[in-house]
């Protein structure tokens, strides 16, 4: 047991603390001591996070202090909280930590460029959550923890122990709420290890643009000529999936840091979801999946313990947290060169958007901001209608700062740097979501080879009406019927014209929030009716 040599406030070190324990170590005390724990026939070890199987962002706080005050974008995703409910919160939660026999801590790095990282500890009561962040995080070196000092910031994470509702700010048992004067972020009333994996890239959110450097909420992947690309997008659009190119190094799959001289990942490892995993599919992920990762909330078979990755029956969000080495074509260190291209990943279930379209700079920091996908509706409820989903900056529950300042410092990245910028819809053509077909990933992938290569570069393009997109004529592999979707539709031409007119109001409506901020330069850039 290595020492520790700081101090976090309310925190009795007297005590055994498990400082930065090997895989194997903490897979003993796992199965030890925290139920419904097991190893899977792959050897990853299987953890529960009890009732809570995902975030809890309605239960989020930023503590209002004067030194940031200004700063942060208050609102539906930054709710404030006193300082003083802050830290009954943390004596709450230091309070129960104390009580308990073991305690584990785990010292890391947040980003890979030694430049900009930070040095963060997390403080916990169970095995399950000191090896998620031990993969999670970037791991240190005996010589670096030897000598890690004080943390630049410091998870508490009391997550068996709920918050005290009657505490002013709390609306449930759960609080996950972060103090930047205080460099804390303290979790009650949730087990779900991701809160600790979003904690940190907000704190990065907020640091990196304070610092002058641009966080993005965005995988990345490095050709054989040293070409990086970034690709942005919510769940279930594609941006794992694509940017997992074997032709490609991958420098990470969720949180990097643009800057003077290039990207960073902020991780040292990947969060991916397992719901219908195969080998067939993602081999990548798949064989990842081994002695060292923690998988979450899946179901197995008892006597095999082999998973079966198709069973929703504790949550859709299953998982697996991995180091990022586990990945046979990672770039180790997970930093490369200044992105030549940008790809705004999108699953348009209306049909209407184009599988590729070439943005000009006001148009990619429209489409930047708005941050649109379109989600599924319940097919058990026989509801066909697909439902418009914004997320500003492809990340809003984790901005601090307000929308607009993520999409300036990115529009000047993209002008210093001459970037390209691609609007790349994996969603529905040939009509919406029940009618036409989700456009193949072979023909998603065939467009993303043709941005690589430089194809799409130099191709021949035609305006697409409403939203004023440039769309190719051709590219290598893909239908030319796919690349119009006013020509693969097909029903009536005054049902396309009817479904785009709704996406570009939806487009409008939603925009309206960002327009005090906004030039008019980019508002014009968007869908015009």
């Amino acid at each position: 047991m290595s020492s520790i040599s700081s101090v976090t406030e309310g925190i009795d070190y007297s005590t055994k603390i498990r400082r930065n324990l090997s895989p194997s170590q903490l897979y003993e005390d796992a199965l030890r001591f925290e139920e419904g724990t097991s190893i899977s026939s792959a050897g990853a070890l299987i953890a529960r996070s009890g009732k809570k199987t995902g975030r809890s962002p309605r239960d989020k706080r930023v503590v209002e202090e004067s030194s940031t005050v200004d700063d942060v974008w208050w609102g539906p995703v930054n709710k404030k909280l006193s300082e003083e409910s802050f830290a009954i919160n943390y004596e709450r939660a230091t309070n129960y930590l104390n009580t308990r026999e073991r305690l584990y801590v785990f010292d890391g790095y947040a980003g890979w460029d030694p430049k900009y990282r930070i040095k963060v500890r997390v403080v916990c009561a169970r095995a399950y959550h000191a090896l998620f962040m031990n993969n999670m995080l970037i791991r240190p070196t005996q010589e670096e923890l030897d000598n890690f000092g004080e943390p630049d910031f410091t998870i508490i994470n009391a997550g068996q122990f709920p918050a005290n509702r009657f505490t002013k700010g709390m609306t449930s048992p759960t609080s996950v709420a972060i103090s930047f004067e205080r460099k804390q972020m303290v979790i009650l009333g949730t087990e779900y290890a991701g809160e600790m994996k979003k904690g940190v890239f907000t704190v990065m959110h907020y640091l990196m643009p304070k610092a002058g450097v641009l966080s993005l909420h965005s995988s990345c992947n490095e050709g054989p000529e040293g070409d990086v690309s970034l690709f942005f997008g919510l769940s279930g659009t594609g941006k794992t999936t694509l940017s997992a190119d074997p032709q490609r190094l991958l420098i990470g799959d969720d949180e990097h840091v643009w800057t003077e001289s290039g990207v960073f990942n902020i991780e040292g490892g990947c969060y991916a979801k397992t719901i219908d995993l195969s080998a067939e599919k993602e081999p990548e992920i798949f064989n990842a999946i081994r002695f060292g990762s923690v998988l979450e909330n899946v179901i197995y078979d008892d006597a095999t313990r082999v998973v079966d990755y198709t069973d929703k029956s504790i949550t859709e969000n299953t998982r697996c947290a991995y180091p990022i080495e586990y990945i046979p074509n990672a770039k180790v260190p997970c930093i490369g060169g200044k992105p030549q291209n940008i790809v705004l990943l999108t699953c348009d279930a209306f049909g209407v958007l184009p599988p590729v379209a070439k943005l000009t700079p006001a148009q990619a920091m429209y489409h930047f901001i708005s941050g649109y996908t379109a989600k599924i509706a319940g097919t058990e409820e026989g509801v066909t209608e697909p439902e418009a989903t914004f997320s500003a900056c492809f990340g809003q529950p984790f901005l601090v700062w307000h929308p607009v300042k993520y999409a300036q410092m990115l529009a000047q990245k993209m002008q210093e740097n001459n970037v390209n910028v691609w609007l790349v819809n994996t969603g529905w053509n040939g009509g919406a979501y029940g009618i036409g077909k989700r456009i193949s990933l072979k023909y998603s992938r065939a467009i993303i080879d043709a941005i690589h290569s430089g194809e799409l570069e130099k191709a021949e393009y035609t305006n697409y009406g409403v939203f004023n997109l440039q769309i190719p004529t051709k590219v290598s592999n893909v239908p030319e019927k796919v690349l119009d979707p006013s020509q693969a539709w097909e029903g009536t031409t005054e049902e396309f014209t009817q479904t785009i007119s709704k996406l570009a109001g939806l487009f409008q409506a939603n925009f309206k929030e960002y327009a005090d901020q906004a030039t008019p330069e980019i508002i014009s850039a968007g869908p015009q009716l």
